[in-house]
């Protein structure tokens, strides 16, 4: 369980960002679920260049 989590936690980071962006957008809060929604690329890219800086 413990490498699940280590492998996959930017996805489930991301993917809960996600949620929580289509949440405000349906609340009413329009403008807080679009920058809500900008963190899941920024969550993505920024665990990609994390894992390729361990691998040097």
């Amino acid at each position: 369980m413990k490498d699940f989590i280590e492998a996959y936690y930017p996805i489930i980071l991301a993917f809960m960002s996600f949620l929580m962006s289509v949440t405000l957008w349906f609340m009413g809060n329009k403008l807080e679920g679009i920058f809500v929604g900008i963190w899941v690329p920024s969550i993505l890219s920024l665990s990609i260049a994390i894992r390729q800086r361990r691998k040097k």
